[in-house]
């Protein structure tokens, strides 16, 4: 959630508008993870296959909600589209980085 905040203050320069879309978009990635790691551990332990079916069960839910999240964010909420990328990006590049250093 860190590099969502850096976002939103990056984005502060260019209005209120600006910064909450980077903070949607960074919260969508948040909303996102918790939604995929439920789905994929949430079966306890089991065979291989079901295991696995649940992993990518987890990462499609991940990226489905990601989408809707930021089409709902410009659509709906008429929220600029690039600090929400900006944000998502910032957010997953740190979660890339945060498994990198196996923290």
């Amino acid at each position: 959630m860190g590099a969502t905040l850096l976002v939103a203050l990056a984005c502060l320069w260019k209005g209120l508008h600006w910064s909450a879309a980077a903070l949607v978009g960074g919260g969508a990635v948040v909303l996102a993870g918790w939604f995929s790691a439920r789905i994929a551990l949430g079966g306890g332990v089991d065979a291989a296959l079901p295991a696995l079916a649940r992993l990518v069960a987890g990462v499609l839910a991940k990226w489905l909600v990601l989408v809707a999240a930021l089409a709902l964010g410009v659509i709906a909420l008429g929220l600029p589209p690039l600090p929400m990328l900006a944000a998502a990006v910032a957010v997953l590049a740190a979660q890339v980085l945060a498994l990198a250093l196996a923290r």
